[in-house]
């Protein structure tokens, strides 16, 4: 039987901590009100002239609200219907469509660390295709838990990591924090 060193035993089980933790923890209080009762604020009040403003404007959701697609038969709830087209704000990580790719305009964005690389990819509402806007490249880190920022489409495209179930116009990424 092979020995495995503790070192890579100790760095496995933080990464999967970390991704267990960072994205299944609401950043803020969960409401009482069910998901489908939630009122989705409009994505742009008064024509703001600055991305910076767009961004500002986003709607934070997580992956939960994602998995409200049913990929098998294009069906969704009502609370994900209302964020088509609107500006949101997603955590997630990082995977390039190319190997060693340090910078691109163009990657997917997933739930944990690690999904479609070296494992079989999440289900296709877990996965984001990102494009960012003017076809800006932007640093693409694997290891780096993200907010990404941008205008969301439910959308199936087919990438060279499997299917996926939304596309997002990207307009900022930033380091992950928990606000």
């Amino acid at each position: 039987m092979p020995r495995r060193s503790p070192v890579l035993s100790l760095a496995g089980i933080s990464v999967v901590l970390l991704a267990t933790t960072a994205f299944t923890t609401p950043a803020r209080p969960v409401r009482s009100t069910p998901p489908a009762r939630v009122a989705v604020a409009p994505a742009v009040s008064k024509a703001p002239t600055t991305r910076k403003a767009l961004v500002e404007e986003a709607v934070n959701i997580d992956w939960r609200v994602l998995a409200g697609l049913d990929y098998t038969n294009g069906k969704s709830t009502d609370t994900l219907k209302k964020l088509e087209g609107k500006l949101v704000r997603i955590p997630g990580f990082v995977v390039p469509l190319d190997d060693f790719q340090e910078e691109g305009a163009e990657f997917l964005l997933v739930p944990y660390y690690g999904a479609c690389v070296h494992t079989p990819p999440p289900p296709p509402n877990q996965i984001v295709m990102v494009e960012m806007g003017g076809k800006k490249a932007v640093k693409l880190n694997l290891f780096d838990a993200v907010w990404m920022s941008g205008r969301l489409k439910i959308a199936s495209v087919e990438s060279p990591y499997g299917t996926v179930g939304y596309q997002l116009e990207g307009l900022k990424v930033e380091p992950y924090s928990s606000k």
